[in-house]
């Protein structure tokens, strides 16, 4: 994800730089003024990099990083992890990969032009498809599967861009700021012996956006564009508690704490991109 950003905000520098060197504009107001309008589009699938897994609170005691163990003290989780919803209760399996899918939503904003630079601020709210997931296989063997994804983000940015045209006509611009969203997530298991139960299954969750654009009015009172945005959730709330219900005393989730055994996500960062389609209306 380091490595995403430090792209982006070259990306930025250098779309910004370029557009220096464009002759000045002479429609000087041609972009200030309000506008609402939406977009449309796709977004990726997250960027997990492959290294997402559980981390286990075996003694209960509020810190993730213990082993869960079996009693002849193996680890339980040995046949290990992968990102993605699995298809079996054994890795040979396989998993079902992470998925993108539909992007839309509406915005409303406000533009300010001083020569041939526009500023302005943006609200938006965007629904998409996105889904992220990521399974562990224990011994049993068994499947325990963590499921998120997006119901509704809402966002405010700031925006800085370069005009340029015979009539100011096209803008590219750079985009960035602050991200709400409400978090859907899910535990899915084939263990039937254990009792599982989650916590802040639905929650609200904040983060950032960061993004590149290019906009073309088309008459005096509407405008479209393409944008790419970057967006990064906060998202470690979401807990699963496997207690003991059908099973031995020597469950490994039991061994340490007879009342069981707290799980979460390593990754606590949602983290994906969308390409979108903008049409405006300006007033």
């Amino acid at each position: 994800m380091k490595n995403t950003r430090k792209l982006l905000a070259t990306a930025i520098v250098g779309a910004l730089g370029t557009t220096a060197g464009i002759a000045p504009a002479f429609a000087q107001d041609a972009w200030t003024g309000g506008y609402v309008g939406g977009h449309v589009g796709a977004v990726t699938k997250p960027d997990d990099g492959g290294s997402d897994r559980f981390l286990f609170d075996t003694n209960l005691d509020g810190q993730f990083g213990d082993t869960v163990r079996t009693g002849a003290g193996a680890d339980a989780f040995s046949p290990g992890f992968c990102n993605g919803a699995a298809r079996t209760a054994v890795p040979g399996g396989g998993c079902s990969r992470n998925n993108g899918g539909a992007d839309w939503g509406v915005r409303a904003g406000y533009d300010w032009q001083a020569g041939s630079w526009v500023y302005g601020v943006v609200g938006e709210y965007a629904m998409n498809d996105v889904r992220d997931a990521v399974t562990a296989f224990s011994t049993t063997p068994a499947y325990y599967t963590m499921f998120r994804k997006v119901d509704g983000m809402a966002a405010i940015r700031a925006r800085a861009g370069y005009a340029f045209g015979a009539q100011a006509e096209n803008l590219v611009y750079a985009t960035g700021g602050l991200a709400y969203a409400r978090i859907d997530a899910v535990h899915t298991t084939s263990n039937g012996a254990n009792a599982f139960s989650t916590r802040n299954g639905r929650d609200k969750v904040d983060g950032y956006q960061l993004g590149l654009g290019y906009e073309r009015k088309v008459g005096d009172n509407f405008s479209v564009g393409l944008e790419y945005l970057f967006t990064s959730l906060e998202d470690e709330d979401f807990r699963v508690h496997s207690a003991r219900g059908n099973a031995p005393a020597t469950n490994p989730f039991l061994l340490v704490n007879p009342a069981g055994t707290d799980f979460r996500r390593s990754d606590t960062d949602f983290d994906f991109d969308s390409v979108r389609l903008t049409a405006t209306y300006r007033f």
